[in-house]
């Protein structure tokens, strides 16, 4: 198994155990707790990924000299 599927599993597993403490402990969870929340994380997600494959894009912190 690859190391990205390693990190991968292990990432939806500390989700889901942390999802079910928030659960667990009733507090609201610091994501949106609904699909279309998630869905637009989702689209940020590849959007950003997108471009990077596209090889395109504006280096602002340089730009800014930070």
């Amino acid at each position: 198994m690859s190391s990205t599927a390693v990190l991968t599993v292990a990432a939806l597993v500390v989700g889901v155990t942390v999802g079910a403490l928030f659960a667990f402990l009733r507090v609201p969870i610091p994501a949106p707790p609904e699909l279309p929340g998630v869905m637009a994380i989702v689209g940020i997600y590849l959007g950003f990924k997108l471009v990077g494959y596209a090889g395109v894009g504006f280096d602002l912190l340089d730009a800014l000299g930070l």
